[in-house]
C-alpha cells in the first residue's frame, strides 16, 4: 500500500522510527538537508516548476528563468541531476547539444513544489499586504525610538 503522508506526518513516523538509515530532515547532521537545500533553493524550485511543462534544453531554461545566471543554472542542475531529480541527456548531433528532462521523482517533488508556487501566485496580494504593513511598523518603531 503506498499511502500519501504529509510532510508532517512524514517527519514524525521517522522520528520515531528506529531505522539508522532513514532520513531525519530536523536532525542537523543528516544528509537529506543537502536534498531539501537543492529542491527548495531559489533556482531549483524555479528548475523544476519549468521542466514540469517539457524537456528543455540549456538555453531554453536560461530564458524561461528570469534572472539566473548561466553558473547559477548549470550548478542547480547538477544538483538536482546527482539527486536523481533531473534526467541530462546530451544529443550526438551537430552542435551538440543537452537536453534536461524530469525524473520520475523529479515530477512528484515538482508537482509538489507547484501546489506551494501557486498558493504564492494566488495569496501574493495578501502576502504584499502583510510585508507593508511590518514595514510601516518598523518604520514607525524607528521614529518613536
Amino acid at each position: 500500500m503506498n499511502e500519501k503522508k504529509s510532510l508532517r506526518a512524514a517527519l514524525n513516523h521517522r522520528l520515531r522510527d528506529d531505522d539508522p538509515t532513514a532520513a531525519r530532515v530536523l536532525a542537523a547532521e543528516c544528509p537529506s538537508r543537502a536534498v531539501l537545500g537543492h529542491i527548495t533553493s531559489r533556482w531549483g524550485v524555479l528548475v523544476l516548476i519549468v521542466l514540469l511543462e517539457r524537456t528543455h534544453r540549456f538555453s531554453q531554461l536560461r530564458r524561461a528563468i528570469g534572472g539566473v545566471s548561466e553558473k547559477m543554472l548549470a550548478q542547480t542542475l547538477d544538483a538536482l541531476a546527482y539527486d536523481g531529480l533531473v534526467l541530462r541527456v546530451a544529443q550526438q548531433v551537430v552542435p551538440p547539444h543537452v537536453e534536461y528532462s524530469l525524473t520520475p521523482l523529479g515530477r512528484e517533488a515538482a508537482t509538489r513544489l507547484e501546489v506551494l508556487v501557486d498558493w504564492i501566485e494566488t495569496n501574493f496580494p495578501l502576502i504584499q499586504q502583510a510585508q507593508e504593513s511590518a514595514h510601516a511598523a518598523n518604520t514607525a518603531t524607528l521614529k518613536a525610538a
